[in-house]
């Protein structure tokens, strides 16, 4: 099972509200996931950006593949450079 880690849109039409997922990646956008390890905001400014970076470090050392929004949100928030370094103490 390939798993990703990506957005869940909720919110109004024209009104965006997102939420971080882990999903299995034949699931569909807006349907089932694993666990919600955050949300993202982008109409504030700036984005707010919540996240459990416990969960989602974990995750991704588990193999879960961020999808490129995710993967840009992560970047911001530090998240891949603690990754990186708990994969280089391994």
């Amino acid at each position: 099972m390939a798993v990703k880690i990506r957005l869940k849109r909720m919110g109004s039409k024209k009104s965006p509200f997102y939420r971080v997922v882990v999903a299995d990646s034949r699931a569909p956008r807006d349907g089932r996931f694993i666990e919600e390890i955050g949300t993202y905001n982008p109409l504030t400014q700036p984005a707010k950006v919540d996240l459990q970076e416990e969960k989602a470090v974990e995750w991704i050392l588990k193999g879960a593949k961020p999808s490129d929004t995710v993967r840009n949100l992560f970047s911001k928030a530090g998240l891949m450079e603690k990754v990186h370094n708990a994969k280089n103490q391994k």
